[in-house]
C-alpha cells in the first residue's frame, strides 16, 4: 500500500542538521527577484537582500535552509509512504520565525508526519518541523503539504478548511512582478533539483506543456514584495507567512500581487496578470503575520 496513515501519521523523520552562510542568504534573495527593479543596485534599502554590508534575512529563506546544498533530486519518501515524484506537487508552505533568522548559523530541523488528508483522487501529507540552534532554541517552525494524485482511496479523514477570506474592499497592494525565462534555473541552485522545473521531457510527463517555476520561488517572491511595499522592507516586522499553491506558473509569466492589512496582518492573493491565463489564481489563502 502506498500510504500507511497508520505509520505514517505521528512519525518522526530522521533529524536534519544543516549550516548556511551570508553567501547561501544572498543566492536565495537574489533567486526570488531581489535587486531586479532599476536602481536597486544603487538604494541602500534594496541592497539590503543583495548585499552583504548590512544584510537581513527575509523569513522564507528558513524554508530553504536545510536542503540549500543538495544536489539530488528530493526524495518523496516518509514512513509509510511512498510516492511517485512526479505524481506529486506542492500542497501549501507555512513559516513562523521565533526571532529574525541570523545571516549565517547551524541548526538541527526536527520533522514529524502531523496527517494525511483523504481526497478521494489524492492524499494530503501533512509535516511539521522546528528548527533548533546548538543550545536548542526554537529558531523557526515549518508546516507544510504536499498533494500526492492517485494516492487519494485509502479511507482516511478529508481534512479542515484553511481558507483566508480576503476583506472586500480595494487592496493595500497591487503589484506586479515579470517571472525571468532563467529563474527557475536559478533558483533551483537553493536545494531543490526536481527536474519538473528544468527538464522539458520531465514535465511533460508529469501533464505540463514546460517546466514550471517552484512554488516556494513565487511564495518567495511574495513575500518579499509584500514586505516592500507594506512592511518597510524591513524582514525583521515578519513573524510568519503561509499561502497555499493554487496554480502553475511559468517562467515568463507575469504575478499580479495583492494584499490587504487586517487586523490577522496582510492577507495575501496571486493571480497571472496577463495573456491568456490572465486571473488564474497561483497563490491563494495566504497570510503575512506582522511581529507586534
Amino acid at each position: 500500500m502506498p500510504i500507511d496513515p497508520s505509520v505514517a501519521i505521528g512519525a518522526a523523520l530522521p533529524d536534519r542538521t544543516f549550516s548556511w552562510s551570508s553567501s547561501d542568504v544572498l543566492l536565495y534573495h537574489l533567486a526570488i527577484g531581489a535587486g531586479t527593479r532599476p536602481g536597486d543596485h544603487l538604494d541602500a534599502t534594496a541592497l539590503r537582500y543583495t548585499y552583504d554590508g548590512d544584510l537581513q534575512v527575509l523569513p522564507s529563506f528558513g524554508v530553504v535552509a536545510p536542503s540549500l546544498h543538495e544536489t539530488e533530486p528530493p526524495a518523496v519518501s516518509f514512513p509509510g509512504c511512498e510516492i511517485d515524484l512526479a505524481a506529486v506537487v506542492h500542497g501549501s508552505q507555512e513559516i513562523r520565525v521565533h526571532a529574525p533568522i541570523p545571516t549565517a548559523g547551524t541548526a538541527t530541523l526536527q520533522t514529524r508526519i502531523t496527517d494525511i488528508w483523504d481526497k478521494g483522487k489524492a492524499a494530503v501529507i501533512w509535516q511539521e518541523g522546528t528548527a533548533v540552534d546548538q543550545d536548542g532554541a526554537a529558531l523557526w517552525t515549518v508546516r507544510s503539504s504536499i498533494f500526492a494524485r492517485g494516492e487519494g482511496g485509502f479511507g482516511g479523514a478529508r481534512g479542515e478548511s484553511t481558507a483566508i477570506t480576503v476583506p472586500d474592499q480595494a487592496p493595500d497592494l497591487t503589484a506586479t512582478y515579470a517571472v525571468t525565462p532563467q529563474q527557475a534555473l536559478l533558483y533551483r541552485l537553493c536545494g531543490d533539483r526536481n527536474p519538473l522545473h528544468a527538464d522539458p521531457a520531465f514535465a511533460r510527463s508529469a501533464g505540463f506543456p514546460a517546466p514550471i517555476l517552484h512554488g516556494l520561488c513565487t511564495w518567495g517572491i511574495t513575500l518579499r514584495e509584500v514586505t516592500d511595499r507594506l512592511l518597510g522592507a524591513d524582514a525583521g516586522r515578519v513573524s510568519g507567512w503561509r499561502a497555499r499553491f493554487a496554480g502553475v506558473v511559468f517562467p515568463s509569466d507575469a504575478l499580479q500581487i495583492r494584499g490587504w492589512r487586517t487586523e490577522a496582518g496582510v492577507a495575501v492573493d496571486v493571480a497571472i496578470a496577463d495573456g491568456p491565463r490572465a486571473g488564474s489564481p497561483v497563490l491563494a489563502d495566504g497570510l503575512v503575520r506582522v511581529a507586534p
